[in-house]
């Protein structure tokens, strides 16, 4: 998305260097730009915390600090005694946010629920491919358009989900950013007058803030929704200052230009402990970092060589450098921190020798590939380029040649789903719901191919695996069903997993209210700035 978007910059500076003395401003040094403002058509958290956190709501949102998903734009749900048939009771005088683009007539009811879901499923709604280019990614990933037999309208404040077969994680996945509710009416409005594009550039939504205006790469400003159904936010006003490197991030922040920031450098943590001005919360991260392979092209559609090329990868030198103890070594797909991990999965060690006999042994020769290194910092990988720079002098000892190649971000997530993408990917995961098919599935799954699952891996014995835990209640026999899952994973290696690690968030020492979530999330609708 290259575009700016039509408001003036001069309002953007003014809101950003100063507010009325009455109003109270929140300034975010986030990470990255958005991708877009529809969160149904991305999965990448800096998109999401900028879109589907501040101006939207799903029907269930996750408790602040939990995976525990709980009442929002659904006050009540019940479920058939089949699995198949889920009711939701929305909640009622829900209003859509009055900006200066748009103005609702009515408030939140079925329609919009239908209309939100069913674009992302139904190929036959205009709305499928109102942005060139675009996809529903997650919905898709996650097999909703085989899943979702029907949405049905009871009455204007009761929706129906009626599914093909029951799936245990439904609920923790309607909660996700991709499922925000979106206005109806806006959109109607928007393919009236020409102008569909925008709803992915100029949001309308229910949540706790409305969408001033955004400069390309530059700030993104929000304004507290004066007609918000939950508990209205503290602060006035917010702003995503938009600073890509975390150096500078903990410059402003130590300015005072900013109040929070995302993903320090491990090795600026340790000052900001030690700063009277700042406060440092931290966790242990839901996440994964990894390289994907391609396994459609040659020679990395061999498991021995993948296997080959992750017994040459150290690790332990990764964590060291880029995240100085605040990461251990990854073995398995899903973080130790997840129920059904399976620590009886052996890793494979790092053994250069090993690594050469295996190259040898699959005939491959003077191999050159690349790696693609993220340019943006996340919290399962702080520094892509300096990891690609070990993994490519690992590769150099044995006798393979590594260019490492990167793009600006939104550029990076949509090459590096293509299916005939060279090479191998630096990328990584923070859970979104705390529920292991959201990694297995989401992410390796034969639906997730050429979106999610950038390694284009679609193997059938590790897809009925995670399919039928999909569709099982028992936790226990998920949790059987998911640990055979890792096994195969392990054999197969699409993947070279990387790392866990540990979540790092400063701030200014007055911030309160702010919640660390384990899905690595930054919402503001709870903080303040205390006098």
């Amino acid at each position: 998305m290259k575009r700016k978007f039509g408001f003036a910059a001069a309002l953007l500076a003014a809101s950003f260097l100063s507010t009325a003395a009455s109003a109270k401003t929140f300034v975010y040094c986030s990470e990255g730009s958005p991708e877009g403002f529809d969160p149904g058509l991305y999965t990448a958290g800096t998109t999401f915390d900028a879109s589907a956190h501040p101006v939207y709501n799903r029907l269930l949102e996750f408790e602040p600090g939990t995976t525990n998903p709980v009442a929002a734009l659904a006050e009540s749900w019940t479920i058939s005694p089949d699995g198949k048939e889920y009711t939701f009771k929305l909640r009622p005088n829900v209003k859509f946010q009055t900006t200066e683009f748009f103005t609702p007539t009515r408030t939140l009811n079925a329609d919009d629920v239908i209309f939100s879901i069913d674009r992302q499923i139904n190929k036959s709604n205009p709305w499928n491919q109102y942005v060139a280019g675009g996809s529903w990614e997650y919905a898709a990933g996650m097999g909703f358009p085989e899943l979702i037999k029907s949405i049905e309208k009871v009455d204007d404040l009761t929706v129906k989900f009626v599914l093909n077969r029951p799936e245990a994680p439904f609920l923790a996945n309607i909660a996700m950013p991709f499922a925000s509710i979106v206005s109806k009416e806006y959109a109607d409005k928007l393919k009236a007058d020409g102008k569909m594009e925008q709803l992915n550039q100029m949001p309308v939504g229910t949540g706790p803030f409305t969408f001033v205006a955004y400069q390309q790469d530059a700030v993104i400003r929000f304004q507290k929704n004066a007609d918000y159904w939950g508990k209205a936010p503290k602060i006035d006003d917010l702003v995503f200052a938009i600073t890509t490197d975390a150096a500078v991030r903990y410059q402003k922040l130590k300015a005072g230009e900013c109040q929070l920031m995302p993903y320090p450098n491990a090795a600026d943590v340790k000052a900001m402990k030690a700063d009277p001005n700042l406060k440092v919360m931290e966790q242990e991260g839901l996440n994964i970092a990894y390289l994907a392979y391609n396994t459609t092209q040659a020679p990395f559609d061999k498991p021995e060589v993948r296997v080959a090329l992750n017994k040459a990868i150290n690790k332990k030198a990764i964590v060291d450098a880029v995240f100085q103890g605040m990461a251990t070594p990854a073995k398995n797909p899903i973080p130790p921190t997840m129920w059904s991990y399976n620590d009886k999965v052996q890793d494979d060690s790092y053994d250069l020798d090993a690594a050469k006999k295996m190259l040898e042994k699959a005939g491959v020769k003077n191999l050159s590939m690349k790696i693609w290194a993220m340019p943006v910092s996340r919290p399962y990988m702080l520094n892509a380029r300096r990891a690609a720079e070990i993994m490519q002098d690992d590769f150099a000892k044995i006798g393979v040649k590594v260019e490492i190649v990167s793009y600006e971000w939104a550029e990076y997530l949509q090459r590096s789903k293509a299916k005939d993408r060279d090479g191998a990917a630096i990328l990584g995961w923070t859970g979104d719901n705390g529920d292991p098919d959201n990694f297995l599935d989401t992410l390796l799954g034969c639906d997730a191919v050429g979106g999610n699952n950038r390694a284009q891996w679609c193997n059938k014995e590790f897809d009925a695996l995670v399919k039928k835990a999909k569709v099982t209640a028992d936790k226990a026999e998920r949790t059987k069903l998911y640990e055979q899952a890792q096994e195969v994973f392990k054999k197969e290696a699409p993947w070279a997993t990387i790392d866990h690690s540990l979540s790092v968030v400063p701030m200014r020492k007055d911030v309160t209210g702010f919640t660390q979530s384990p899905l690595g999330d930054f919402t503001f609708e709870n903080v303040d700035i205390s006098e």
